[in-house]
């Protein structure tokens, strides 16, 4: 069977851990061990968030004044290669040595008039106290939103239309590879007046990509591994419910429950998959990985459900 795997930020980084290589390399390899024993038995493409990494890549360029800065669309560049490195690297170590991995450069279409780039939503980088949140956009024109108790700041997260090299992931796939790909949403690009194309400055989001991902490669699910252990309705009240199976038409009438930051592109996704491809989404957490796949844990998004 024929997975696409999207690993939450938390995947490298828990909220509030520091923002280190050895860190983000223990954490990696919490991720491998459960991949690996995934791979064993089906066929894995492997997707990633970027949202700490490309905001502390942002937050390092302003330290230096005299050095041009980056755009968003390089810097996302540069996440698929550190993450890509940091995760192959953890699972060529509980893999065998014949087992093909590959990280790949993802390039994804986006539309210029997407209303997204009038209305940032997608957090990136570390979380401030009000206070600091407030200086850092008072210097730098960065929007901030409350994330939790903290802010964070916040980029442009357009659509994704179109995974780019998909011929060169399908031919990946049929050779048993496994792929890590369209790691934090891709990188963001659009076609130019001439038939070119160019980067843009945003961030798509990484669960709306990978169900994209999964949609262009006809996985047969779709898995959105986070730090929750399901989705939750009324969320951090006293009346909070985890849906265990639910369907398209169900999350719908409750997407005002799901905040945009976090679990609402997650449920969004998850939609997306199941309406066009009539195939199962799971959304649990990432060390529950093989019970996800059992539908003994997370939330079963399916196509028809009698459990609501």
């Amino acid at each position: 069977m024929l997975i696409v795997v999207a690993l939450g930020g938390n995947a490298l980084l828990q909220r509030d851990q520091p923002m280190t290589a050895e860190v983000q390399r223990e954490n990696a390899h919490r991720a491998a061990l459960a991949l690996a024993r995934l791979a064993a038995a089906h066929q894995v493409l492997i997707t990633h968030g970027n949202g700490p990494q490309i905001g502390l890549l942002a937050l390092q360029q302003v330290a230096s004044p005299h050095t041009p800065t980056y755009p968003l669309d390089v810097l996302g560049a540069q996440t698929q290669g550190l993450i890509g490195y940091v995760l192959e690297q953890e699972l060529r170590a509980v893999l065998p040595d014949t087992a093909p991995i590959a990280t790949l450069l993802t390039l994804v279409e986006v539309d210029l008039d997407d209303p997204a780039f009038q209305n940032p939503t997608k957090f990136i980088g570390p979380s401030y106290a009000e206070a600091e949140a407030c200086r850092l956009s008072a210097e730098h024109g960065w929007a901030f939103k409350q994330d939790g108790t903290r802010w964070r700041r916040v980029v442009p997260s357009p659509q994704p239309k179109h995974i780019l090299p998909l011929q060169v992931i399908r031919w990946m796939v049929e050779r048993s590879a496994i792929v890590i790909c369209t790691g934090g949403g891709g990188i963001p690009v659009a076609r130019t007046a001439d038939g070119g194309w160019m980067g843009v400055e945003a961030v798509i989001d990484k669960d709306l990509a990978s169900a994209l991902l999964a949609r262009e490669v006809g996985a047969e699910m779709l898995i959105i591994a986070t730090e929750s252990d399901g989705v939750y309705l009324d969320y951090g009240t006293s009346r909070q419910s985890m849906l265990r199976r639910t369907t398209p038409a169900h999350l719908r009438q409750h997407l005002h429950h799901f905040p945009p930051g976090s679990m609402g592109p997650k449920v969004q996704a998850a939609i997306d998959f199941v309406e066009h491809t009539g195939r199962p989404a799971v959304i649990g957490a990432l060390a529950d990985l093989d019970s996800l796949l059992s539908g003994s844990s997370g939330t079963w998004v399916e196509a028809a459900s009698n459990d609501q």
